[in-house]
């Protein structure tokens, strides 16, 4: 049985500001406001896992302990085919450098690993996205989503964050970059993951 999530407000395991407010839009309707990790002075854990529910899990554990409150937590990234799945989990850490993240020089780099592999286009990849909450008892529960899709080039559009500028939904001719954020939110990999936890957190 899935625990339900009783309260009003919830704090969102996340220091990217993007996300918060994707988060912030879809619980929205459910009249719950969201704090994120930095207003509450939290430090980034350190993301050692292997695997996106691994990731989820620590910075869900990490944000529910310190302070009380029920913590939602995602870990996402894009999985393209023709790499082995790669940057998948490690999606984030390709866009690292000493200044902060460059996605640019990420999808780049992806772009660069892709030609030299001499995979055919098209380059299939899905965006993943597990939502881990939890409770400071140290109870949680897992949430899985994805969202299918083509990996394109050159980018396109400058909306959202991350690889959504060379990210081509299925079923669409334009990429998450070019994608009114709320058409994005309704079909997203973190919408698919929230579909199910509202289902079984609200429902």
């Amino acid at each position: 049985m899935i625990r339900k999530f009783t309260g009003d407000r919830l704090l969102v395991a996340t220091h990217n500001n993007g996300k918060l407010v994707e988060i912030a839009d879809l619980l929205k309707p459910h009249g719950v406001s969201v704090v994120g990790a930095a207003e509450m002075n939290l430090p980034e854990p350190v993301e050692d896992g292997t695997t996106f529910v691994h990731n989820a899990r620590l910075k869900a554990h990490a944000a529910a302990r310190p302070t009380g409150l029920p913590a939602l937590a995602d870990d996402s990234g894009i999985e393209i085919d023709a790499l082995g799945g790669a940057p998948g989990v490690y999606t984030a850490d390709w866009a690292e450098t000493p200044d902060g993240r460059d996605f640019v020089m990420a999808m780049t780099r992806s772009h660069d690993e892709l030609l030299a592999s001499g995979a055919a286009r098209p380059w299939t990849a899905r965006f993943c996205c597990t939502l881990v909450l939890a409770w400071p008892d140290g109870h949680d529960e897992v949430f899985p989503g994805k969202m299918e899709g083509q990996v394109v080039w050159p980018m396109r559009g400058d909306q959202g964050h991350g690889y959504d500028p060379v990210f081509q939904p299925e079923g669409y001719d334009i990429t998450f970059g070019e994608m009114d954020r709320f058409e994005k939110n309704r079909i997203s990999h973190r919408a698919d993951a929230f579909a199910k936890f509202v289902t079984g957190c609200f429902g």
